[in-house]
């Protein structure tokens, strides 16, 4: 069962968000696989109209914009000239993005050649200082790194985090995180309502399997286990010690497709507490 695509709508309360920051609209994009098979240009296309259409001051990516061979990102470069928001585009890399020794700067030249500031273990202020955007290096990179990075800013200066994997949002529980946004799961694409991804609830059961069956059902492979450890955090939004997570689903759909969790575009609108 396919499904079209999807606008999320989340207001978050943050503390200490200075007045002219209040009503702040973001737009959060994640996980392309622009490749010639995951994502269509027709997708891609109405992803980048809605874009547009919710006005926003901000746009993030959290990575993932290939598949495997980098050449891919040219494509997806040039479309993504035509997002527009009031202070750009900022982006992180998925470890999709790293599985070459050539993938980095590939993908990281190719978006900044369209305008798309790419962040590695780096903190920019594109709102003002009153709003840091901190953009970490994957999860699963040896480069992942957050305390130089998270120390850099001020306690009492609210923080959106850039960060691919969800499972970094245990490794930064040390710090101030008032949002961290990640993709990597694609929510799991086949989801039973109100139970949850089906490889999540597999994934709890795998050990009551013979191993052969397990190999022969794709959905029970171990590597769509490492995905994420906790599938219970598959999509949306979650706490995570005093810090909050915001999972969304994806653009780009692997085999066997998308079933009750349909690729998203989600706007994060930002109010004073």
């Amino acid at each position: 069962m396919p499904e079209s695509l999807r606008l999320e709508r989340l207001t978050l309360a943050i503390a200490d968000l200075p007045p002219y920051l209040a009503g702040v609209r973001l737009v959060h994009l994640s996980d392309f696989h622009c490749d010639g098979v995951r994502l269509s240009p027709r997708l891609l296309a109405r992803a980048i109209a809605l874009t547009n259409e919710l006005q926003p001051d901000l746009v993030v990516l959290t990575g993932d914009y290939v598949t495997e061979e980098p050449e891919p990102i040219a494509v997806l470069a040039t479309a993504l000239q035509g997002v527009r928001s009031r202070a750009g585009t900022y982006a992180v890399l998925g470890n999709h993005d790293l599985l070459y020794p050539r993938s980095r700067a590939c993908i990281a030249g190719a978006l900044q050649g369209a305008g798309v500031q790419v962040l590695w273990n780096e903190v920019a202020y594109p709102l003002g200082p009153g709003l840091a955007v901190v953009g970490l290096a994957d999860y699963w990179s040896p480069q992942f790194a957050p305390a130089g990075v998270m120390g850099t800013v001020p306690l009492r200066v609210p923080r959106l985090v850039l960060a691919h994997n969800p499972d970094s949002a245990d490794a930064l529980t040390p710090w101030r995180v008032d949002l961290q946004v990640s993709g990597h799961s694609h929510g799991g694409q086949v989801v039973i309502p109100g139970l949850g991804p089906v490889v999540g609830l597999v994934k709890r059961g795998r050990t009551w399997l013979p191993q052969g069956v397990a190999r022969a059902v794709p959905l029970l492979w171990q590597d769509w286990f490492d995905v994420v450890k906790d599938w219970r955090r598959s999509a949306g939004l979650h706490t995570v010690g005093n810090n909050r997570l915001y999972i969304n689903r994806g653009l780009g759909t692997y085999w066997p497709g998308r079933w009750f969790c349909p690729p998203e575009v989600t706007l994060l609108c930002l109010e004073s507490r």
